[in-house]
């Protein structure tokens, strides 16, 4: 697999709407519950402080978003959600995407990364964070409601930029 990491232009939009959407369908990892429009993703993706996409072929197969975390005297720390194609995972493209956030993070000022809501029946994410040397915090019982009305526990996750 040749996949290549670059900031987002305005016409990825559509590609990442599906991608995102598609994780939002499967009540697996994102919080979210409805989907977005290609408008109201232009417009999520323009308020964050950097979003990349992972390409492959000339197709964006996965993307982040990298935003502040928290306001004021908690504005060095960041947070970042992950979404990749279905038929794009397991292939590498995740690791990329993670190492890229770090790097810009870095660019933006950040000084730590700070993952809110790891649902813990998300094992390849969590093998992967732990893989790049992200802190396990602690759970939080019965955190996340999935797609299946269950409450599972979310683990909280940070690495230093």
């Amino acid at each position: 697999m040749s996949v290549s990491i670059r900031k987002y232009k305005t016409d990825d939009v559509p590609a990442m709407a599906s991608i995102w959407n598609e994780v939002v369908r499967e009540g697996m990892a994102f919080p979210q519950m409805d989907e977005m429009t290609v408008d109201e993703a232009a417009k999520f993706f323009a308020e964050q402080s950097c979003c990349g996409v992972a390409e492959e072929e000339g197709t964006v197969i996965g993307l982040y978003i990298l935003h502040p975390n928290n306001v004021g005297r908690c504005s060095h720390i960041c947070n970042a959600s992950f979404a990749i194609a279905s038929y794009a995972r397991g292939k590498g493209a995740g690791e990329l995407l993670v190492k890229h956030c770090l790097e810009n993070a870095a660019d933006y000022g950040f000084k730590i990364l700070q993952f809110n809501a790891v649902v813990a029946s998300n094992t390849a994410a969590i093998a992967l964070y732990k893989k790049l040397g992200f802190t396990e915090l602690g759970t939080v019982p019965g955190g996340f409601l999935d797609a299946d009305g269950k409450y599972e526990d979310i683990i909280l996750f940070y690495h230093r930029v």
